[in-house]
Protein backbone atom coordinates (compact mmCIF):
# COMPACT_ATOMS: atom_id res chain seq x y z
CA UNK A 1 0.00 0.00 0.00
CA UNK A 2 1.58 3.57 -0.62
CA UNK A 3 0.42 6.95 -0.55
CA UNK A 4 1.30 10.17 -3.22
CA UNK A 5 0.92 13.68 -3.23
CA UNK A 6 0.96 15.92 -0.55
CA UNK A 7 -1.86 18.72 0.23
CA UNK A 8 -1.49 21.55 -2.27
CA UNK A 9 -1.89 25.21 -1.93
CA UNK A 10 -4.33 26.95 -2.87
CA UNK A 11 -3.96 31.12 -3.30
CA UNK A 12 -2.46 30.69 0.23
CA UNK A 13 -5.48 28.89 1.66
CA UNK A 14 -4.51 25.18 2.82
CA UNK A 15 -6.30 22.42 0.89
CA UNK A 16 -6.87 19.16 1.97
CA UNK A 17 -6.64 16.31 -0.80
CA UNK A 18 -8.77 13.96 -2.24
CA UNK A 19 -7.81 10.46 -1.21
CA UNK A 20 -8.46 7.91 -3.94
CA UNK A 21 -8.07 4.27 -2.93
CA UNK A 22 -7.67 1.31 -5.43
CA UNK A 23 -6.97 -2.15 -5.36
CA UNK A 24 -3.44 -2.41 -7.22
CA UNK A 25 -0.15 -0.83 -7.52
CA UNK A 26 -0.76 -0.08 -11.39
CA UNK A 27 -4.09 1.46 -10.78
CA UNK A 28 -2.36 3.97 -8.00
CA UNK A 29 0.44 4.35 -10.67
CA UNK A 30 -2.73 5.82 -12.92
CA UNK A 31 -4.84 7.71 -10.05
CA UNK A 32 -1.44 9.44 -8.57
CA UNK A 33 -1.47 13.89 -9.49
CA UNK A 34 -1.65 17.20 -7.88
CA UNK A 35 -3.61 17.41 -4.56
CA UNK A 36 -4.50 13.96 -5.10
CA UNK A 37 -3.51 10.80 -1.92
CA UNK A 38 -3.58 7.71 -3.16
CA UNK A 39 -3.72 4.71 -1.25
CA UNK A 40 -4.07 0.45 -2.32
CA UNK A 41 -3.94 -2.66 -1.39
CA UNK A 42 -5.20 -6.08 -2.36
CA UNK A 43 -5.49 -6.83 1.11
CA UNK A 44 -9.01 -5.58 2.77
CA UNK A 45 -7.28 -4.72 6.00
CA UNK A 46 -4.05 -3.32 4.45
CA UNK A 47 -6.70 -1.11 1.97
CA UNK A 48 -8.87 -0.02 5.73
CA UNK A 49 -5.48 1.03 7.60
CA UNK A 50 -3.80 3.04 5.16
CA UNK A 51 -7.33 4.65 4.14
CA UNK A 52 -7.71 5.45 8.06
CA UNK A 53 -3.89 6.64 7.89
CA UNK A 54 -4.67 8.81 4.82
CA UNK A 55 -7.60 10.51 6.56
CA UNK A 56 -6.22 11.02 9.61
CA UNK A 57 -3.88 13.60 7.70
CA UNK A 58 -6.84 15.06 6.32
CA UNK A 59 -8.90 14.65 3.06
CA UNK A 60 -11.98 16.74 1.03
CA UNK A 61 -13.01 13.57 -0.40
CA UNK A 62 -12.48 10.20 -1.04
CA UNK A 63 -12.77 8.44 -4.71
CA UNK A 64 -12.61 4.74 -5.57
CA UNK A 65 -10.89 4.54 -8.59
CA UNK A 66 -9.99 1.47 -10.80
CA UNK A 67 -10.88 -1.65 -12.40
CA UNK A 68 -13.56 -3.40 -12.02
CA UNK A 69 -15.23 -6.59 -13.25
CA UNK A 70 -18.33 -6.22 -15.41
CA UNK A 71 -21.93 -7.35 -14.38
CA UNK A 72 -24.04 -6.03 -16.77
CA UNK A 73 -24.27 -7.99 -20.34
CA UNK A 74 -23.28 -5.42 -22.70
CA UNK A 75 -20.75 -3.87 -21.26
CA UNK A 76 -17.40 -4.52 -22.69
CA UNK A 77 -14.11 -4.33 -21.65
CA UNK A 78 -13.03 -0.48 -21.29
CA UNK A 79 -16.47 0.85 -20.41
CA UNK A 80 -16.12 3.40 -17.94
CA UNK A 81 -18.59 3.74 -14.66
CA UNK A 82 -19.66 6.09 -12.86
CA UNK A 83 -21.40 5.03 -9.51
CA UNK A 84 -24.74 6.79 -8.59
CA UNK A 85 -24.20 4.18 -5.63
CA UNK A 86 -22.44 1.42 -4.16
CA UNK A 87 -24.34 -2.37 -2.52
CA UNK A 88 -22.31 -4.13 -1.29
CA UNK A 89 -21.36 -5.13 2.41
CA UNK A 90 -22.51 -2.29 4.49
CA UNK A 91 -25.34 -1.72 2.58
CA UNK A 92 -25.88 1.21 -0.22
CA UNK A 93 -24.08 3.78 -0.30
CA UNK A 94 -24.62 6.79 -1.90
CA UNK A 95 -22.17 9.03 -3.82
CA UNK A 96 -22.21 12.67 -4.42
CA UNK A 97 -24.43 13.39 -6.68
CA UNK A 98 -22.94 16.77 -7.73
CA UNK A 99 -19.47 15.19 -7.92
CA UNK A 100 -20.47 12.48 -9.87
CA UNK A 101 -22.36 15.20 -12.34
CA UNK A 102 -18.86 16.58 -13.12
CA UNK A 103 -17.28 13.24 -13.31
CA UNK A 104 -19.77 12.67 -16.58
CA UNK A 105 -19.52 15.68 -17.77
CA UNK A 106 -16.02 15.45 -17.70
CA UNK A 107 -15.80 12.07 -19.01
CA UNK A 108 -18.17 12.65 -21.56
CA UNK A 109 -15.99 15.25 -23.54
CA UNK A 110 -13.82 13.04 -25.65
CA UNK A 111 -13.00 9.48 -26.41
CA UNK A 112 -14.63 8.01 -23.62
CA UNK A 113 -18.27 9.43 -24.34
CA UNK A 114 -19.25 6.12 -26.36
CA UNK A 115 -18.05 3.86 -23.49
CA UNK A 116 -19.07 5.82 -20.65
CA UNK A 117 -22.24 4.62 -17.88
CA UNK A 118 -23.41 5.82 -14.93
CA UNK A 119 -25.73 3.76 -12.18
CA UNK A 120 -25.01 1.29 -9.86
CA UNK A 121 -22.44 -0.80 -8.88
CA UNK A 122 -21.67 -3.48 -6.53
CA UNK A 123 -18.77 -4.16 -3.80
CA UNK A 124 -17.85 -7.67 -2.71
CA UNK A 125 -15.41 -8.70 0.23
CA UNK A 126 -14.12 -11.91 -2.07
CA UNK A 127 -13.00 -11.64 -6.19
CA UNK A 128 -15.64 -12.97 -7.97
CA UNK A 129 -14.58 -14.76 -10.80
CA UNK A 130 -17.26 -16.65 -12.51
CA UNK A 131 -19.88 -15.88 -15.20
CA UNK A 132 -22.60 -17.55 -13.09
CA UNK A 133 -21.51 -15.91 -10.04
CA UNK A 134 -21.45 -12.22 -12.20
CA UNK A 135 -24.78 -13.38 -13.61
CA UNK A 136 -26.42 -13.71 -10.42
CA UNK A 137 -25.38 -10.71 -8.69
CA UNK A 138 -26.32 -8.61 -11.61
CA UNK A 139 -29.93 -10.33 -11.91
CA UNK A 140 -29.95 -9.40 -7.95
CA UNK A 141 -29.24 -6.00 -7.61
CA UNK A 142 -28.91 -4.36 -11.64
CA UNK A 143 -25.71 -3.58 -10.84
CA UNK A 144 -23.27 -2.90 -13.64
CA UNK A 145 -20.17 -3.71 -12.44
CA UNK A 146 -18.29 -5.37 -9.03
CA UNK A 147 -15.30 -4.21 -7.39
CA UNK A 148 -13.43 -5.09 -3.56
CA UNK A 149 -12.76 -1.73 -2.81
CA UNK A 150 -15.79 1.12 -2.91
CA UNK A 151 -17.56 0.17 -0.46
CA UNK A 152 -14.86 0.53 1.85
CA UNK A 153 -14.04 3.79 0.48
CA UNK A 154 -17.79 4.29 1.05
CA UNK A 155 -18.06 3.36 4.17
CA UNK A 156 -14.76 5.68 5.22
CA UNK A 157 -16.23 8.60 4.03
CA UNK A 158 -20.03 8.52 5.18
CA UNK A 159 -18.44 8.10 9.11
CA UNK A 160 -16.43 11.20 8.33
CA UNK A 161 -18.87 13.29 6.06
CA UNK A 162 -16.98 14.06 3.35
CA UNK A 163 -18.14 13.91 -0.56
CA UNK A 164 -17.71 10.50 -2.25
CA UNK A 165 -17.13 9.06 -5.81
CA UNK A 166 -16.18 6.25 -7.59
CA UNK A 167 -14.72 5.70 -11.64
CA UNK A 168 -13.98 2.09 -12.67
CA UNK A 169 -13.41 0.44 -16.00
CA UNK A 170 -14.70 -2.52 -16.61
CA UNK A 171 -11.36 -5.37 -16.88
CA UNK A 172 -13.44 -8.65 -17.15
CA UNK A 173 -16.68 -8.96 -18.60
CA UNK A 174 -19.90 -10.08 -17.49
CA UNK A 175 -19.61 -13.14 -19.79
CA UNK A 176 -16.09 -14.06 -18.73
CA UNK A 177 -14.90 -16.72 -15.93
CA UNK A 178 -11.40 -15.63 -14.60
CA UNK A 179 -8.64 -18.70 -14.98
CA UNK A 180 -7.16 -19.43 -11.60
CA UNK A 181 -3.94 -18.17 -13.11
CA UNK A 182 -5.03 -14.69 -13.34
CA UNK A 183 -5.55 -14.30 -9.67
CA UNK A 184 -2.46 -16.80 -8.87
CA UNK A 185 0.16 -13.55 -8.75
CA UNK A 186 -1.75 -11.03 -6.93
CA UNK A 187 -0.40 -10.29 -3.56
CA UNK A 188 -1.78 -8.40 -0.65
CA UNK A 189 -0.17 -4.95 -1.27
CA UNK A 190 -1.77 -4.75 -4.90
CA UNK A 191 1.52 -5.64 -6.63
CA UNK A 192 1.40 -8.50 -9.16
CA UNK A 193 4.46 -11.36 -9.02
CA UNK A 194 5.01 -13.46 -11.90
CA UNK A 195 6.37 -16.93 -10.42
CA UNK A 196 2.77 -17.75 -9.02
CA UNK A 197 1.13 -17.15 -12.47
CA UNK A 198 3.59 -18.96 -14.39
CA UNK A 199 3.15 -21.99 -11.51
CA UNK A 200 -0.33 -22.28 -12.14
CA UNK A 201 -0.01 -22.27 -15.66
CA UNK A 202 2.80 -25.48 -15.24
CA UNK A 203 -0.38 -27.13 -13.50
CA UNK A 204 -2.59 -26.66 -15.87
CA UNK A 205 -1.47 -25.24 -19.35
CA UNK A 206 -5.25 -25.43 -20.87
CA UNK A 207 -5.48 -22.15 -19.43
CA UNK A 208 -2.96 -19.91 -21.37
CA UNK A 209 -5.72 -18.92 -23.55
CA UNK A 210 -8.18 -17.74 -21.22
CA UNK A 211 -5.02 -15.77 -19.39
CA UNK A 212 -4.28 -14.14 -22.71
CA UNK A 213 -7.80 -13.10 -23.27
CA UNK A 214 -7.64 -11.59 -19.68
CA UNK A 215 -4.32 -9.93 -20.37
CA UNK A 216 -5.82 -8.45 -23.75
CA UNK A 217 -8.91 -7.00 -21.39
CA UNK A 218 -7.00 -5.59 -19.06
CA UNK A 219 -5.33 -3.36 -21.26
CA UNK A 220 -8.30 -2.54 -22.77
CA UNK A 221 -9.34 -1.23 -19.45
CA UNK A 222 -5.86 0.25 -17.94
CA UNK A 223 -6.36 2.35 -21.50
CA UNK A 224 -9.55 3.49 -20.64
CA UNK A 225 -8.21 4.48 -16.75
CA UNK A 226 -5.68 6.22 -18.71
CA UNK A 227 -7.89 7.98 -20.84
CA UNK A 228 -9.87 9.19 -17.66
CA UNK A 229 -7.32 10.50 -16.02
CA UNK A 230 -6.46 12.55 -17.90
CA UNK A 231 -9.76 13.62 -18.59
CA UNK A 232 -9.99 14.35 -14.75
CA UNK A 233 -7.14 16.36 -14.61
CA UNK A 234 -8.04 18.50 -17.39
CA UNK A 235 -11.30 18.70 -15.82
CA UNK A 236 -10.00 19.63 -12.00
CA UNK A 237 -12.46 16.72 -10.87
CA UNK A 238 -10.25 15.47 -8.51
CA UNK A 239 -11.65 18.80 -6.51
CA UNK A 240 -14.14 17.22 -3.61
CA UNK A 241 -17.08 19.66 -4.30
Amino acid sequence: MASSMTPFADAGRGVLPVVVVTGMAFEARIARGEGVEVVYAARADLLERALSAAIARGCSGIVSFGTAGGLAPDLEPGTVVVADAVEGPFGRLATDRSWADRFVAALADGPLQARLRRGLVAAVSKPLVSAEDKRVLHRAGGALTVDMESHIAGAAAAAQGVPFAVCRAVVDPAWRSLPSAAMAGLRDDGSTAVGPILRELVRQPSQLKALIQVAVDARGARGSLLLAREAIRMGGVFVAP
